[in-house]
């Protein structure tokens, strides 16, 4: 595609991932595993990982798990795609709820296995959940793997201990197996609390967790995710079927990650929160039919631009072509997304700013130029 900008002219408020540099003691993480100067097959056999990760996890969210039941994958994705195919026969159907991060339906397509939403009540761009729609789905027979976001992607949703509840007591009355996909838990806002899913059903056996250091410390490219698996049977299927060894420079950097990153993380959330603020001051102001609710976890602002487009307006291109931001649009949320974007606000401060007002511009003048054509 040929666009009217340059590719450096482009804001870029797109990808899940950060324009702040990883932490310090991340890269003196890697350096040391450099400096053993061998980088052969490697596995996670050792304690130490373990406790890293383990410690984290009790520390902030006072969850913990046993050893044996956490594997790696290169990456959460990889593992949706795997676990797919691994839980469910190709009759049978997957649940989840609607908007969705798009890679839950890939997952399922992929596998040639059928989806089925679940839309939430969006109300003032607070999102919940419908549960009747959602048990209702639930209970039929053919619907045996239920796919979550916890927190939510696209809306930011920090699901509470009484919404987690409700959807176990689901999951277990309708005997579902469970992906848990809590990779922006750590990037919460600085008043919010994660829960585990697992913490909430500490004993049900269908449960998978998905965590990784990728989102909240600039990882992604190094391509290392936890899986926590409890049921034994399928552990052993991952372990038989995937391969299972891990680049060596990845569990340092993680390990380091969650051994030193802690007091990094935290001046992150408090920048975030501040860009958050100035996002929803900056659109009430230059832009005010947007609706856009700070989202309580991730660095991803959704904001609602009805009162602007029409949903078949591919908005994605339009903010290419008219205003030089990338972004994404509610597309690539499946259903239930119409007309919103997502900005992705893990950047500078005068990053944000400047794609903002590109955004405002570009809107204000598609609505002077329907004005204009209306006399």
């Amino acid at each position: 595609m040929t666009f009217p900008y340059k590719d450096e002219e482009f804001v870029r408020m797109w990808v899940a991932d950060m324009e702040f540099a990883t932490p310090d003691v991340v890269i003196d993480g890697i350096r040391q595993r450099l400096d053993r100067r061998i980088f052969g097959y490697t596995r996670v056999f050792g304690q130490d990982y373990y406790n890293a990760f383990s410690r984290w996890c009790m520390t902030r969210y006072g969850w913990s798990f046993p050893q044996e039941e956490l594997v790696m994958s290169n990456g959460i994705i990889p593992a949706l795609y795997e676990l797919v195919e691994h839980i469910t026969k190709p009759d049978e159907k997957l649940l989840f709820l609607t908007p969705s991060y798009a890679y839950f339906k890939y997952a399922a397509d992929f596998n040639q296995r059928e989806c089925v939403c679940s839309d939430l009540i969006n109300t003032d761009g607070y999102y919940t959940i419908d549960f009747e729609d959602f048990e209702r789905k639930a209970a039929d027979a053919k619907t045996t793997l239920f796919i979550l976001c916890n927190p939510h992607n696209p809306s930011g949703r920090v699901w509470r201990e009484e919404e987690l509840k409700k959807l176990g007591e689901i999951i277990k009355k309708h005997n579902l197996w469970v992906i848990s996909d809590e990779i922006h838990c750590d990037l919460l806002r600085c008043n919010q609390v994660h829960i585990p899913l697992g913490k909430v059903m500490p004993d049900y056996n269908r449960l998978i967790t998905c965590m990784a250091p990728s989102k909240t410390f600039n990882l992604a490219g190094l391509m290392i995710s936890n899986v926590i698996i409890r049921n034994e049977e399928l552990r052993e299927h991952w372990l038989s079927r995937h391969y299972n060894f891990d680049n060596p420079l990845s569990i340092a950097a993680a390990q380091a990650a969650y051994e030193k990153g802690g007091p990094w993380l935290e001046e992150l959330r408090a920048y975030l929160d501040k860009n958050f603020a100035f996002t929803q001051e900056y659109l009430a102001e230059h832009l005010p039919r947007a609706k856009m609710r700070i989202s309580e976890a991730t660095y991803l602002a959704w904001v609602d631009l009805s009162a602007y487009f029409q949903p078949d307006e591919h908005l994605p291109t339009f903010f290419a072509y008219e205003a030089g931001v990338l972004l994404e649009g509610g597309n690539m949320f499946v259903q239930n997304s119409d007309c919103f974007i997502r900005l992705n606000l893990a950047c500078p401060r005068a990053i944000a700013e400047e794609g903002l007002k590109r955004i405002c511009k570009a809107v204000n003048e598609k609505v002077a130029g329907k004005r204009a054509d209306a006399k």
